[in-house]
């Protein structure tokens, strides 16, 4: 299937998992130079508005609409209740309306209007006003017989709309002090030209993510919880995609209620990453999280409890 003139989407599966490769001519970034960066900050509302300001100011350098891939969970809660905040006044409203916002990941199948859905969670955290405002809202659908083809209609808008220009990222534990970013998870054979992937649900997955989501405040009923243990695959976005945004924004700033996050990211700035591509890319399935380490313009935010 095409998104452009130039790139087709193709699937390739590796074990269980069905990942969308894209024939963009695409290469495997080269190890880099230099130790990983990140600033950090003394609380939960500092990073939220350091999060908002790179988006005013990446809006400030660029003309016409800009793209975002949105975080869900508790990363970046703190920046949107600044959007939702300044959504009700006319303060941003040139800003909003040039954002196309879109979903990293989803949960399938599950009803969209569960409470542990990405979507219903950014409704209540961004707010009426800002999905009235914004250019376009683009979430993965999960209330289909065609989990491959309406994925694959999303990342044809992704892409003929230019690309992500911010795309907002967290950071999972995973056994062993690996991580993950989206929901790559370590061995799943993800590749830097996968533009997506469709990969069964884990049970540690699916704890980490209704736990995130109650520690985030959302309400989620019984039957809510029920059927999202029911879930059998997960939606996510790949590195092709990580490595293709034209700026990365991360948050950490929940690791006093997963603690696992603490020797994931010790592990994650100080492995070194091989400089031989084989074997970098064997390092990247066992520890997707480094993924974001081969993207040359990232910010990281972080809170001291992650130490």
């Amino acid at each position: 299937m095409q998104t452009s003139e130039r790139k087709i989407i193709r699937p390739r599966t590796t074990d269980e998992n069905i990942w969308l490769e894209t024939s963009a001519n695409v290469s495997i970034p080269e190890a880099p130079t230099s130790s990983f960066q990140y600033q950090m900050l003394d609380t939960e509302a500092a990073v939220g508005r350091a999060m908002f300001d790179e988006l005013v100011q990446y809006a400030a350098s660029k003309d016409g609409d800009i793209v975002i891939v949105l975080l869900g969970g508790r990363g970046a809660q703190a920046m949107y209740k600044i959007i939702s905040d300044l959504a009700k006044t006319s303060e941003i409203d040139d800003l909003l309306g040039r954002l196309h916002a879109f979903t990293q990941d989803a949960l399938a199948p599950m009803r969209m209007n569960n409470g542990l859905s990405f979507v219903r969670d950014f409704e209540r955290l961004l707010g009426d006003d800002f999905f009235k405002k914004v250019k376009s809202f683009t979430p993965m659908q999960t209330e289909t017989d065609d989990i491959e083809g309406e994925f694959i209609s999303y990342l044809e808008k992704l892409d003929a709309l230019g690309g992500i220009d911010i795309f907002l990222l967290g950071f999972g534990p995973e056994a062993e002090a690996a991580s993950h970013l989206c929901y790559i998870k370590p061995g799943s054979g993800a590749r830097f030209n996968d533009v997506g992937g469709i990969i069964p649900i884990s049970s540690s997955i699916l704890e980490h993510h209704i736990n995130k989501f109650k520690v985030g405040g959302s309400k989620v009923s019984n039957a809510d919880e029920e059927e999202c243990r029911g879930a059998t695959h997960i939606l996510t976005l790949g590195p092709a995609m990580i490595l293709g945004a034209k700026k990365i924004v991360q948050s950490i700033v929940d690791a006093s209620t997963a603690p696992a996050k603490k020797p994931s990211f010790a592990r994650f700035i100080s492995e070194e990453i091989a400089t031989d591509e084989s074997e970098r890319e064997k390092q990247l399935d066992e520890n997707p999280g480094l993924w974001i380490r081969l993207h040359p313009n990232v910010r990281s935010f972080v809170l001291p409890d992650l130490f």
